[in-house]
């Protein structure tokens, strides 16, 4: 019978340059796995992360293991490429740093073993990812353990997979359930015994046979049904020799039907079924993605508190166990390979390796509907190999796995009749029209368009966010990375976009804070804050109870910006989010009226005069907060940017004339602003017009990038675009352009 013995305990590891370790060395730093030597340097910004080879050892006593005539060192997760050492004996190389893989060391066993791994997460150009908005975490960061099977087992070689597949098939009433036992040494006379067994335990359906391939009949199938039934039952396949069980392997499984409809979105078992919900990273504050168990529960507790139906799983394989929850608690998921950003020639093959690894180790769970090709890898517009490579993982993703579809995630810059659109099933786009420019209005208009323009295409939103850290104010801006504007923006958005009931899918960018380390804005570096929740999980900003108030049906209220206190106006505008029909706000006992929204987003004006205890009441619900007048504003709530150029309130302004505060739209409004633009275009985009088209950072600049360049400020363009095409600007040289758009007229 196979054991698993976990290996987790008792690691040496080093960043140090060493031959490959055949005793155990002293002076190396104790360990225990999951481990990441980037849980600190990944997040607190700078881009300088350490990127490298470092070593983990350990010693393996053969003696102590179970008996078996085979053993498989199990790697769940490290990142990105690594190498496996047995007494000084090279045995396995990996590049792919989320999928689980396995070696065979039965033979390098002899007694008191010294076991090495070197893992490297440093830049290649054939492994992904290599350009991305994450943080590459290096390490051993998901267990590691030793499978100890007999001869005859269930296989352990192909791709990292469980050794059985199972599909079930909806006819009528009933369920046919094909299973597939991928068997390894199974020697004549011995057998294999197929269970199914529902939720409670009992046994519905048996059969003994030497075929590895059975079908076994589920009447009155009871349905994984997304949230509102996650109905799951288990396959459990043993391998006999007589009456002794050998191996054995088992999986949960779900019985549902689903298809993506271009009119009517996702249908679950034949009923509209709307995939609202969030994209994941799965590092964390101090841990990177060496999580622990509890980190993975607390994650998808969260996430159905939000209320979310589906989960986009973001950018990478996650670990085995948070899809397990996913399967338990109902989500709908897109699961994805790290092809992203940068296509790369030579990096084909590990696109290939790792969807085999995706498909094959994650095929039984019923929570995944749809297979991701790549992400933003055409945002420099798509060649014939970047086309080919699509196609040839399209094609893979149907032959391995019959019953899912794929899809890709688009950026904003890829225009709409790119031939990369036509590969996968279905489409969605990453946009962030009313953050990186541009205004809130534009993204559902854009969707119309798309739909109108592809009306057989089902399209949805990938991606779509901004910023918030605990800045705050009563005039939110776009680019201000307070919550006002982060609660304002996903209003906006959310009325746009579950509106629109032919979007499949709609993923929030994201559902947590997470590792950047490259990243250097809203005043804590080396985070992207576009979370719902802050990187550490203690705090839920605004913007996630406007979530809940569209997605949950768990009662609740929520008064916003308590963070934000201290107010200068004498009448304030409060924010209240609720789920229920109608809410009540007090001011120091005193009722100021009761509100409907059939936004679930109310609003009230408030007298602001000394300290004011403020109570909202939505039925059984109730919430607390409290403001307080002042004469000058705080400027704790200011954005102060760590090593900033330029902060926008230190920009001298002028009335009625343009400054670096000044949106780009009202600037190319003005002729001479418009020459003054083109006079720096030369800098900022490589060389300004190539070939009659414009270019910025590799990628053409179109009417829908243009759109969004008209929604920066002057300030905010120029730095993030002069850091897109390695340009930096001086303090001086932004003063010296404000005191020339000082002198422009602004357009009546």
């Amino acid at each position: 019978m196979r054991q698993i013995v976990n290996l987790n305990a008792d690691w040496l590891f080093s960043k140090e340059t060493c031959d490959t370790p055949v005793t155990l060395p002293t002076g190396w730093e104790a360990v225990t796995l999951p481990h990441s030597w980037n849980a600190k340097d990944g997040q607190d910004g700078g881009n300088d992360y350490y990127r490298g080879a470092c070593w983990y050892v350990k010693t393996v006593d053969k003696a102590s293991l179970p008996a078996a005539d085979r053993y498989y060192l199990e790697l769940q997760g490290a990142n990105s490429s690594a190498d496996v050492y047995v007494g000084g004996k090279h045995l396995a190389h990996h590049d792919g740093g989320y999928s689980t893989w396995r070696v065979d060391v039965t033979d390098s066993l002899t007694g008191t073993d010294v076991l090495a791994i070197k893992v490297d997460n440093s830049a290649n150009d054939t492994v992904y990812p290599q350009m991305a908005d994450f943080t590459f975490y290096g390490g051993i960061y998901r267990d590691v353990s030793i499978l100890c099977v007999s001869e005859s087992h269930f296989d352990l070689d192909y791709y990292g997979g469980p050794g059985l597949q199972v599909t079930p098939a909806i006819e009528g009433k009933d369920a046919n359930v094909e299973v597939i036992a991928y068997v390894t040494g199974m020697k004549e006379g011995q057998q294999l015994r197929y269970t199914i067994k529902a939720a409670c335990g009992c046994e519905i359906a048996t059969l003994t046979t030497a075929d590895t391939k059975v079908n076994l009949e589920i009447k009155d199938v009871h349905l994984w049904h997304g949230r509102k039934d996650p109905y799951l039952y288990t396959a459990t396949v043993e391998l006999l020799d007589g009456e002794t069980v050998l191996d054995n392997v088992s999986t949960r499984f779900g019985c549902r039907t689903f298809r993506i409809d271009p009119d009517n979105g996702f249908i679950l078992n034949g009923e509209e079924y709307p995939l609202r919900g969030v994209s994941r990273h799965q590092d964390r504050w101090g841990f990177g993605n060496a999580l622990l168990p509890e980190h993975h529960r607390e994650d998808i507790e969260l996430i159905c508190e939000v209320g979310a139906t589906t989960i986009r799983l973001a950018h990478y394989q996650h670990a085995q166990y948070f899809y397990d929850l996913c399967d338990e608690k109902g989500l709908v998921i897109w699961a994805e390979i790290p092809y992203i950003s940068k296509h790369m020639p030579g990096g084909r093959e590990n696109t290939i390796s790792q969807m085999k690894e995706l498909i094959t180790q994650n095929y039984n769970h019923p929570s995944i509907v749809v297979w991701g090709l790549s992400n933003e890898i055409g945002i420099g517009g798509s060649d014939e190999d970047l086309l080919e490579n699509h196609r040839i993982l399209n094609n893979m993703c149907h032959e391995m796995d019959k019953t899912r579809l794929t899809t890709i995630a688009a950026v904003s810059m890829c225009k709409i009749d790119d031939p990369y659109l036509q590969i996968p099933d279905v489409v969605s786009y990453n946009h962030y029209f009313g953050w990186y420019g541009g205004e809130t209005s534009m993204n559902g208009p854009w969707f119309d368009r798309f739909h109108q323009t592809h009306p057989r295409i089902p399209i949805g939103c990938s991606e779509y966010g901004c910023e918030a850290l605990n800045w705050h104010t009563s005039d939110p801006v776009q680019g201000d990375y307070t919550e006002e504007y982060q609660s304002y923006y996903h209003e906006e958005l959310i009325k746009q976009l579950f509106t629109r009931k032919y979007m499949w899918a709609t993923h929030v960018w994201n559902m947590f804070d997470f590792g950047a380390d490259a990243r250097s804005e809203g005043g804590e570096n080396g985070q992207n804050h576009k979370g719902l929740v802050t990187f550490d999980r203690k705090y839920k900003k605004d913007s996630f109870y406007a979530y809940k108030a569209w997605l949950s049906d768990d009662p609740f209220v929520h008064l916003c910006s308590k963070r934000y206190i201290d107010r200068v106006e004498d009448v304030t505008r409060v924010t209240v989010y609720s789920n229920q029909p109608e809410v009540e706000l007090f001011a120091n006992g005193v009722s100021l009226g009761k509100k409907t929204a059939e936004d679930h987003f109310f609003k009230f004006d408030v007298p602001n005069a000394g300290e004011t205890k403020l109570e909202a009441v939505a039925g059984e619900c109730r919430d607390e907060s409290v403001i307080r007048k002042v004469d000058t504003f705080n400027e704790a709530y200011r954005l102060k940017e760590e090593g900033a150029i330029l902060n926008w309130f230190d920009i001298e302004t002028r009335e009625g004339y343009l400054c670096l505060n000044d949106k780009m739209s009202e600037v190319l409004k003005t002729f001479r602003g418009k020459l003054l633009f083109a006079k720096i275009a030369k800098k900022m985009l490589g060389g300004g017009k190539k070939g009659g088209k414009v270019k910025a950072a590799g990628f053409e600049v179109g009417p829908e990038m243009m759109s969004m360049m008209g929604g920066f400020t002057v300030l905010r363009l120029f730095t993030m675009m002069g850091g897109m095409a390695n340009v930096k600007f001086t303090k001086e040289e932004l003063l010296a352009m404000n005191k020339k758009l000082n002198r422009i007229k602004k357009k009546k």
